[in-house]
């Protein structure tokens, strides 16, 4: 494999940007935090990304410890790709830089590509305490585990609560939208009836109270 391009600055910004700093490897880890990944989904969510750049980018992060691969038992016996402990630690990074980058969100466009999860980071930086949480929306459903930031599972994923969820938000895209760009809260959502929140956890009674 031929080496890593560097700026060749000693800087702890630099640095990190050779690691994450190409084009693809942010997004292959936001989609990575929603646990092991085969190379066929990674690509269906991606959309835009070449196989090449695809391979070429996982060999890179495999390499520089952020991925690792394995074979998944029979009856399975496909490859997944998944975060690294050094990865995951990439999930505040991410959640700074969509917070940062909400005044560029504006409205959508006609050829941006949206999938349900892709919710799921603006939304966690909503949460507060802990619990699983699922997500019904107009594009789909969703789930999120809340306070999962130090734990060693998946942060969200696609579908349906994997058990019985803490929380049920159901809301509308454009609600969504709006949490997104940092247009409402949600508190303010929930209380204005745009978000209805259902279960009797102390999760949901606290979403409900806030």
């Amino acid at each position: 494999m031929p080496p890593r391009r560097s700026y060749d600055q000693y800087c702890s910004a630099a640095r990190a940007l050779d690691v994450v700093g190409d084009r693809w490897t942010l997004l292959i880890v936001r989609e990575l935090l929603a646990g092991p990944r085969r190379y066929t989904d990674l690509h269906a969510d991606l959309p835009g990304v070449s196989t090449d750049v695809l391979a070429s980018r996982l060999k890179d992060m495999e390499r520089d410890g952020l991925t690792t691969r394995r074979r998944l038992p029979p009856p399975g016996a496909a490859y997944v790709y998944e975060l690294t402990a050094r990865g995951r630690e990439l999930l505040p990074v991410l959640q700074a830089l969509g917070a940062w980058g909400r005044p560029e969100l504006g409205d959508r466009r006609p050829t941006d590509a949206v999938r349900a999860h892709w919710f799921a980071l603006p939304l966690l930086r909503e949460l507060e305490g802990d619990g699983l949480v699922e997500v019904r929306l107009d594009e789909g459903c969703f789930h999120v585990h809340a306070g999962a930031a130090e734990a060693d599972g998946p942060v969200y994923g696609d579908g349906p609560a994997p058990a019985d969820p803490d929380a049920v938000l159901t809301l509308d895209t454009p609600t969504c939208i709006a949490l997104s760009r940092g247009d409402v809260s949600l508190p303010e959502a929930i209380r204005q009836g745009h978000v209805e929140v259902t279960g009797d956890s102390p999760l949901a009674k606290q979403l409900r109270e806030s």
